[in-house]
């Protein structure tokens, strides 16, 4: 399948096993004083070896290679003893709330799911079944003052920055369009230039998906007013 995995650039890579270390799933490991991706199904592309190399010489690239076996990853780390790392930012589940709080108060929260981050998000969950989805540029909910009300109510919410995390979100929101009955999708981003690569991954994600997936991009302005409601 084409697919984001890691890339290790052996001529950066100064032989700290920093991010051996940092890889949960064992992918990595140090062969004569370089990392070294010794399985392909064992990366599954979020990259938490990257912010661990001192030197930049890890990136990521889209290429053919094996799926991700998450399965394969739990079976080696029973056989070698360990106990399967989660993120607590990634625990993933429902957000159940009632229309009014104890006080008499409408909850202002309208987040449905955890986690949001694009990065953490699972391929497959089961509040993508039938979501009408909100992919939304991190600075938008600052921006825009009713963006609960106007944009998360109703949705299932993922965010990210393309420029900040550096990564190409196309590939995992590719195969969560592909692996999930998702009912529509909405673009959230900034007027910003740089913006422009979130709405432009969420493109490139449907048409790899093959779906025909009705799709609104909504523009934001940096003061805080929609430009564009509805293209």
């Amino acid at each position: 399948m084409f697919r984001k995995i890691i890339r290790i650039d052996e001529e950066k890579c100064n032989g700290c096993g920093a991010c051996a270390r940092a890889c949960h799933e064992g992918a990595i490991a140090m062969v004569d004083g370089k990392a070294k991706l010794m399985r392909e199904d064992y990366c599954d592309g979020l990259g938490d070896c990257l912010p661990a190399c001192p030197t930049g010489a890890i990136s990521f690239e889209m290429r053919e290679a094996p799926a991700y076996d998450e399965a394969a990853v739990l079976a080696a780390k029973k056989r070698q003893g360990g106990v399967p790392h989660v993120c607590p930012g990634a625990k993933t589940g429902f957000i159940r709330r009632d229309e009014e709080t104890a006080d008499g108060t409408v909850a202002s929260s309208c987040l449905s799911q955890w986690p949001v981050q694009i990065k953490l998000a699972p391929i497959n969950a089961p509040w993508f079944a039938g979501a009408d989805l909100l992919v939304a540029a991190d600075c938008t909910a600052f921006a825009y003052g009713n963006f609960h009300a106007d944009f998360i109510r109703g949705r299932i919410t993922l965010v990210g920055c393309p420029k900040l995390d550096g990564v190409d979100y196309a590939g995992k929101l590719a195969q969560i369009l592909a692996g999930n009955d998702v009912r529509s999708i909405t673009v959230a981003r900034m007027e910003v230039p740089c913006c422009g690569g979130l709405e432009s991954a969420v493109r490139r994600a449907l048409e790899m998906s093959g779906k025909d997936i009705p799709l609104t991009v909504s523009v934001i302005s940096t003061d805080g007013k929609l430009l564009d409601g509805g293209r």
